[in-house]
């Protein structure tokens, strides 16, 4: 927890697209990854990305609009929990091409993503990759999923608000019970667990998350906690 505390605290500093470029290069560092990508499309089409791709990779995947035909990509606008690249389809002959030059411009063989939907049709994808084996590649999304999904909504709250998201922030405080269940939530502690250190139910404990989540117009719990502490509403 103390790494993503850490992490937490070093992406706050950031003011500009520049420091979110090296804070995603530092990111990769602390985790050992082989890449790491942040890609953010709005509701206009406008796109910002922060990656550890290689350049001449970047162009070719532009200029040849991949996207269409990425199994990442196209699997992760159907869906909104995290992927593991291995479970994507990559059967088609498009698929395995593309594959194919992924790997030879220096992509690892195992990946992870998580779709993010942001305000006003905003969609954000946040990917890392690895090269080893697959006791490996288990290992480490077993230990860091959970980082990697508070970090990636972390990524999303600074992007938007360093390029001036006038739909960013909270509009209503949050009252202390929500604030201490937020809290909680942030350290990585269960809902029981939860519930039982504040004395209330599960479903008194369910009414707070949800009533946070709408006063701060998060997606979901994960992001709900990801916007309380980049506010500074919380402090773990």
């Amino acid at each position: 927890m103390n790494r993503l505390v850490d992490m937490q605290d070093a992406l706050s500093q950031a003011t500009t697209l520049e420091e979110f470029q090296t804070f995603v290069e530092n990111l990769r560092a602390v985790y050992d990854l082989e890449h790491l990508v942040y890609h953010s499309v709005n509701s206009t089409g406008g796109q910002y990305a922060a990656l550890t791709y290689e350049p001449v990779w970047v162009e070719r995947y532009i200029e040849q609009d991949y996207a269409r035909i990425d199994p990442v990509v196209q699997g992760c606008y159907r869906q909104f929990q995290p992927i593991e690249w291995k479970t994507l389809d990559w059967s088609t002959k498009a698929s395995r091409a593309f594959l194919g030059e992924a790997s030879e411009a220096g992509l690892g063989n195992q990946g992870f993503s998580v779709p993010i939907r942001g305000p006003s049709g905003q969609f954000a994808l946040v990917s890392v990759n690895q090269k080893c084996n697959d006791e490996m590649w288990a290992s480490f999304t077993s230990e860091r999923s959970a980082d990697l999904l508070l970090i990636s909504h972390y990524l999303n709250e600074k992007a938007l608000q360093i390029e001036g998201n006038p739909n960013r922030g909270p509009t209503r405080s949050l009252s202390p019970r929500e604030k201490d269940t937020l809290t909680l939530l942030a350290t990585g502690a269960n809902r029981a667990s939860i519930a039982e250190t504040l004395k209330i139910s599960e479903s008194t404990l369910r009414v707070y998350i949800e009533s946070a989540r709408f006063k701060l117009g998060a997606a979901n719990t994960t992001h709900a906690v990801a916007m309380a502490l980049t506010h500074g509403l919380i402090v773990v």
